[in-house]
C-alpha cells in the first residue's frame, strides 16, 4: 500500500513549502524508500504554459513558483516539479501536476458524455472523488529508473489552507485520509514564525493550525518556516507544541539556510524521519538491500555536496541576461544549472543579473546610468 505525506501551507503563500516536500522526499529516499510526488495548484488555469512569470505566487528565499517547468512528455507546470525531480532524481510527468482547471475539465467532460448517469454533478461527491482517484492514479506510475511502484507519494497543497480556491481539494484530503487508512496518511503543516525584534510569535501558527483542525486535517508535523537565520527556539517549540496538540519532536524548525541544498539536513538533524517512520509504519516496508546500500550513497554524496559548497573560495563571475530579472525565479532552472555546474567544477558562483531592456540603445539616452551599469556587468563577466 502506498504512503501518502500531504504538504499544506499555512498564515501565507510562497513560505517553502516546496523545497521542504522535496527535502522530505529526499530524505525517504536515502532510507531506500522509492518516493514520487504530485503538486496540486488551485488555480483555474489547465497548466502553467500561458501564465505569465509575475503570476505563479509570491516568493521566499525557499519558494520558487515563478518559472514555467516544461516536463520530459511537454507538460508545462510549476517549478516545484522542477524542485522535485532535482532532489529525488525522478522523472515526472504532465500528470503529476493537478489543477482546478484539470479536475473541472475532466468532470465536465465525463458529465456531457453521461458518466454520472444524469445525477446532479456537485463539489461532493464528484470533484473530490475526482481529485482522489487522480493521486491514486498517478502516485502508482513508476518515476525512477527501477521501473517499481512508489513507497511513498509526497503531495504538496499549493496556496494556503482557508482559500477558497483550495477548499475542494482540503475536502478530498480530508476524504482521502479514510480513504487509504490512517497508517498510511501523514500530514506535515508549513507555518510562518515571525520574528517580531527577536522575539518570535506563534499565534499565526496557532490559528492557522486551528482552521487546518477545522476543517479535518489534523497535522503530523508542524514544519515553522523563520525567514531569517535565527533557529527556531526551544520555547517557541514549546508553545507550538502545547497549543497546536503535536509532541515537541514533532514540531520542525526551518530556518533560512545558505543554500537550500541544507534543508535536508536541517530536516535529518530534527528527526522527521523517524516521526514519519512513527507515524507510517514505514520500518515495516520491504527494502531491498540493494536499494539500502543506493539510499546509503545518496546520503552520503548529499552531505558531500552541501559540505563541499560551504568550502568554496576560488569563484566564477557570470551575467545572466533576461526579460524578468526583476523577479529571479523566471530563471530557476538556469541559475541552479550553472550553481550545480559551478560546484562541479570547485568553484563558487557570483551570478550578476542584468536586464535585457537596459542593453536596448535608446536607454542611454533614457537612463544612461542603468545602460553603462548593465555594460559594465557584461563585459566583467568571465
Amino acid at each position: 500500500m502506498t504512503k501518502y505525506i500531504l504538504v499544506s501551507g499555512g498564515v501565507l503563500s510562497g513560505i517553502g513549502k516546496g523545497v521542504i516536500a522535496s527535502s522530505t522526499g529526499l530524505l525517504l529516499k536515502t532510507t531506500g524508500l522509492k518516493v514520487t510526488a504530485i503538486k496540486i495548484d488551485p488555480y483555474m488555469n489547465i497548466d502553467a504554459g500561458t501564465m505569465a512569470p509575475t503570476e505563479h505566487g509570491k516568493s521566499t528565499s525557499f519558494d520558487a513558483e515563478r518559472e514555467v517547468y516544461v516536463l520530459n512528455d511537454g507538460g508545462e507546470v510549476d517549478l516545484d516539479l522542477g524542485n522535485y525531480e532535482r532532489y529525488l532524481n525522478v522523472t515526472l510527468a504532465r500528470d503529476n501536476n493537478i489543477t482546478t482547471g484539470k479536475v473541472y475539465s475532466q468532470v465536465i467532460e465525463k458529465e456531457r458524455k453521461g458518466d454520472y448517469l444524469g445525477k446532479t454533478v456537485q463539489i461532493v461527491p464528484h470533484i473530490t472523488n475526482a481529485i482522489q482517484d487522480w493521486i491514486e492514479r498517478v502516485a502508482k506510475i513508476p518515476v525512477d529508473e527501477t521501473g517499481e511502484e512508489p513507497d511513498v507519494c509526497i503531495v504538496e497543497l499549493g496556496g494556503t489552507v482557508g482559500d477558497i480556491e483550495s477548499a475542494p481539494f482540503v475536502e478530498a484530503m480530508r476524504q482521502f485520509q479514510f480513504r487509504v487508512g490512517p497508517d498510511n496518511f501523514a500530514l506535515i503543516h508549513v507555518s510562518l514564525i515571525p520574528d517580531m525584534h527577536g522575539e518570535q510569535k506563534t499565534k499565526p501558527t496557532q490559528a492557522s493550525v486551528k482552521d487546518l483542525r477545522g476543517l479535518g486535517l489534523l497535522p503530523d508535523i508542524i514544519a515553522c518556516r523563520l525567514v531569517s537565520p535565527q533557529a527556531v527556539q526551544p520555547e517557541t517549540k514549546r508553545k507550538i507544541s502545547m497549543f497546536c496538540h503535536v509532541g515537541q519532536d514533532q514540531v520542525i524548525g526551518v530556518h533560512d539556510m545558505k543554500s537550500v541544498y541544507h534543508v535536508p539536513l536541517l530536516l535529518e538533524s530534527q528527526d522527521i524521519i523517524k516521526v514519519l517512520q512513527r507515524k507510517l509504519n514505514l520500518l515495516d516496508v520491504k527494502i531491498t538491500p540493494q536499494m539500502v546500500e543506493k539510499g546509503a550513497d545518496l546520503h552520503r554524496r548529499w552531505q558531500q555536496i552541501t559540505t563541499g559548497h560551504e568550502r568554496l573560495f576560488d569563484t566564477v563571475n557570470i551575467v545572466l541576461v533576461g526579460k524578468y530579472t526583476a523577479l529571479k525565479d523566471s530563471y530557476m532552472s538556469v541559475s541552479k544549472s550553472l550553481e550545480h555546474s559551478a560546484v562541479r567544477c570547485g568553484r563558487k558562483l557570483i551570478l550578476d543579473w542584468v536586464e535585457s531592456s537596459d542593453l536596448e540603445p535608446e536607454m542611454q539616452t533614457q537612463d544612461p546610468r542603468k545602460y553603462h551599469d548593465a555594460h559594465r556587468l557584461l563585459v566583467s563577466a568571465e
